[in-house]
């Protein structure tokens, strides 16, 4: 008899119906004999709608009331989904992350898990029960209610296999797995069978939505299997776990992008030790994570030094600088929020050197211009106009043979 934890994602569980198709994937896992453990999202839209609501009242709304706003959407849908899978015939108890209790830090908004005891979920798996978690929150030393940031329901889920010991922990969304790239961008893009968690963890980091990085992150750290399937077809999905498989044969295994980054430059200030530190220190006072950093040394002593964020930092980030730009002693400081990045990943680069040297062939043969460029052992990233971002997604995806085979499905 296997443990399993099954997260749903918000189109998942976005109306009655859809939660009545996930009570009854539930109750087939049972049949089978698993215990089930099931964590869940707002329902679809949900969220923004009761962010919306926040920011009608202010426009930067304090962020412990916003926590305590937003963890409702995930307290509606474990009572929905626990009512059904009672009226199913099967027995079911629904617990909000404070009820676990899953214990976090106190950064609302974007908490990081602490500790979960898992005492009262593994009474209600022995006793037949099935366990309904709310995904997204927790709570912090003095009871605040938490949040763990977007997509955090893929790291409750993770977060709460790893606690039990679970074997398995498969994410439901509304794609049947991990793909070479965005089909919705490369059509030829195919499902993989399985990824290692090295890969996704870049893949998720660097813009492929389908899985919450720090949920790969916890996944990775405490070895639990994940599997990414989809809600509404049946099918393997994709298969995330340490073993590496046919890395010879395949070099690439995806082509990620990501559109949500802004680039922040400051220029003309003097070339001296700590003066990194003096212009990042104050963006990561205010909690803002910095992505590619490059750094240029002028022959007149001084040096420019550009940088990614969030996008949806970019006008905090910029704000901060220039308030401290007199400080600084910067000649100017300019932001971009008009960029993309684009990132080529496979463990298989380990073993084939000329990766770097192909992609920016083809990157030059579309007349695309690389502003930045980030590595790492097993992946590549250059960040370009927002434009040319689909473009170069397909470029690269064909040159690396990632295409579907005329005649695979």
């Amino acid at each position: 008899m296997a443990l399993i934890v099954q997260k749903y994602g918000g189109t998942s569980v976005a109306t009655i119906e859809r939660i009545e198709q996930v009570a009854r994937k539930v109750i087939s896992a049972r049949a089978r004999g698993d215990s089930v453990v099931v964590v869940v999202s707002a329902m679809s839209g949900e969220t923004d709608r009761l962010l919306g609501l926040a920011r009608q009242i202010a426009s930067r709304p304090d962020a412990r009331e916003v926590d305590v706003l937003i963890s409702t959407g995930e307290q509606v849908t474990i009572a929905l989904l626990a009512m059904t899978l009672q009226k199913l015939g099967c027995p079911a108890r629904s617990y909000t992350g404070a009820q676990i209790p899953i214990v976090t830090d106190a950064a609302f908004g974007k908490a990081r898990i602490a500790q979960i005891d898992p005492a009262r979920m593994q009474a209600d798996l022995a006793a037949g029960r099935v366990v309904v978690a709310a995904g997204f929150q927790g709570v912090d030393a003095d009871g605040n209610i938490t949040t763990l940031g977007r997509g955090g329901s893929d790291t409750t889920g993770v977060a709460l296999a790893a606690a039990l010991g679970a074997d398995e922990c498969q994410i439901f969304t509304d794609v049947d797995g991990v793909y070479t790239a965005d089909p919705r961008i490369v059509p030829t893009a195919r499902r993989l069978d399985h990824v290692t968690f090295e890969e996704m963890l870049e893949l998720a980091s660097l813009g492929a939505k389908v899985l919450q990085i720090r949920s790969v992150e916890f996944a990775g750290k405490y070895n639990v299997p994940l599997r990414v399937l989809s809600t509404f077809q049946d099918g393997p999905g994709t298969l995330i776990t340490y073993e590496e498989q046919q890395v010879e044969e395949v070099i690439i295994s995806g082509i990620a992008h990501n559109r949500d980054e802004a680039q922040i430059t400051v220029s003309g200030i003097a070339d001296q030790p700590g003066v990194a530190y003096r212009v990042l220190g104050p963006v990561a006072d205010a909690n803002i994570e910095v992505d590619m950093i490059v750094q240029n040394v002028a022959r007149d002593g001084t040096t420019d030094l550009t940088f990614t964020v969030h996008r949806n930092d970019h006008e905090r980030a910029l704000e901060i600088l220039r308030a401290g730009q007199a400080e600084l002693n910067a000649r100017e400081i300019t932001g971009d929020a008009g960029i993309a990045k684009v990132s080529v990943v496979g463990v298989g680069m380990r073993s084939h050197a000329g990766v770097a040297a192909r992609m920016f062939a083809v990157l030059a043969t579309e007349g695309i211009n690389i502003r930045m460029i980030s590595t790492s052992e097993i992946k590549i990233s250059v960040v370009v106009s927002e434009k040319y971002m689909e473009l170069a997604v397909r470029a690269l995806h064909e040159a690396f043979g990632l295409d579907q085979k005329p005649n695979a499905h």
